[in-house]
């Protein structure tokens, strides 16, 4: 896979997808701005460089329409901020008048084009329109690592139709820190596994496996665990159908000599409500009309400790309800022990890197990934289209 630095830029119109799939506040402002900021290094070499930029991305989920609701605009408005009023937004993404705007393009512009998923053709992986968009340029970056999993026009068939395909910083840093993690490890490699469901990281939790010393399950996924170890979890989420799943990956995990840890203590409360009394129970002895919403105390000084001598850490998915300050100590803790490991510590997932952020502790991370979803699709063992797209050019 050849990289943007492997190319001659300049004079050339050089065609990037990044991802401006941001969030915004109430008042349509850009709330997180983290997905922008990564790409900047990209985007500043071709300048650099003397190449012209054409910016390419989706923005939300429009379902193929064109939907003013989900305009790129204020993204380009964000953008004229950084680049001082040199970036121009284009009405479409495709179409005669979008050519003109990129002919008319010289050294030290910038275009973002319109949100490719006003399209169907986008999420379709058409040829046809991935055609339409490599005739833009001369180059093509993929800068995407968050949507590198999908097999989508503007990630995987434009390479067919591109004068030339190449990696872009972010997509290859992302790999890299990936790929350091999980196949060439400093040991001991401690996976620590969040979030609500086993269904949506049971891919994962299978792959990694193979490869972990240690694997630590929080989150509502750890009742599926604890269920199927015989504890009674209340009215906590449990996704029934898994149980066995469940178990059988804590035999192979004995099998194959991976220590394996799941909450002893959990903070429950009767609903999920930011004011419902909480208190602090062993496992042993949740309630049962009560919800289990956040990992106690002693489970999260057992996981400090099961991460002490850990050499490398990643980290998917928070220990409990983290958005209300009720439910929110176990996470906090955990972003606590991985900050001050000895260990290379990769955080990936939406959930976990909003954690992290908003506990201040970013700095302190080896790297943050820019994607949930490819992250997981790594973490399976799988290879990204949008990877292999380009590893397949010629």
């Amino acid at each position: 896979m050849r990289s943007i630095k492997d190319i001659d830029v300049s004079g050339k119109k050089v065609l990037v997808r990044v991802d401006f799939n941001v969030p915004f506040d109430e008042n349509g402002n850009i709330a997180d701005d983290i997905r922008i900021r990564e790409v900047l290094p990209t985007l500043q070499y071709v300048m650099d460089n003397n190449g012209i930029l054409i910016l390419m991305s989706h923005l939300g989920r429009p379902k193929g329409k064109k939907n003013p609701e989900f305009t790129l605009s204020p993204v380009a408005e964000y953008l004229n901020g950084i680049y001082k009023g040199h970036v121009k937004m284009a009405p479409d993404c495709i179409g005669p008048e979008v050519k003109k705007m990129v002919d008319a393009l010289v050294t030290g512009d910038i275009l973002l084009l319109e949100n490719l998923r006003f399209y169907p053709d986008e999420e379709k992986n058409d040829d046809a329109f991935a055609g339409e968009l490599a005739s833009l340029c001369d180059i093509y970056v993929n800068n995407a690592f968050a949507v590198s999993h999908r097999a989508h026009a503007s990630v995987s068939a434009i390479t067919k139709y591109a004068p030339q395909s190449v990696a872009g910083f972010l997509l290859i840093t992302e790999l890299e820190y990936f790929h350091a993690a999980m196949e060439n490890p400093r040991r001991p490699l401690a996976a620590v596994v969040g979030g609500a469901k086993v269904s949506s990281k049971l891919g994962a939790l299978k792959n990694m496996l193979n490869r972990v010393d240690k694997l630590i399950i929080g989150g509502a996924m750890a009742n599926t665990f604890l269920k199927s170890q015989g504890f009674q979890v209340g009215k906590s989420l449990v996704e029934e159908d898994l149980i066995p799943e469940a178990a059988e990956i804590m035999r192979k995990a004995g099998q194959q000599g991976v220590k394996f840890y799941l909450p002893v203590d959990a903070v429950v409360a009767a609903q999920i409500d930011a004011k419902a009394v909480s208190k602090i129970v062993p496992i042993q002895e949740i309630p049962e009309d009560w919800i289990a919403l956040d990992i106690g105390p002693a489970s999260s000084r057992l996981f400090a400790e099961a991460l002490d001598d850990a050499k490398t850490i990643v980290w998917n998915g928070p220990m409990g309800m983290f958005e209300m300050d009720a439910f929110s100590q176990g996470t906090a803790s955990m972003v606590h022990s991985v900050v001050n490991a000895h260990a290379l510590t990769i955080v990936g997932g939406g959930d976990t890197d909003v954690a992290v952020h908003s506990m201040g502790q970013s700095d302190r991370i080896s790297y943050i990934s820019t994607g949930g979803g490819a992250f997981l699709h790594l973490m399976e063992g799988k290879v990204l289209p949008g990877v292999a797209a380009l590893d397949n050019v010629k």
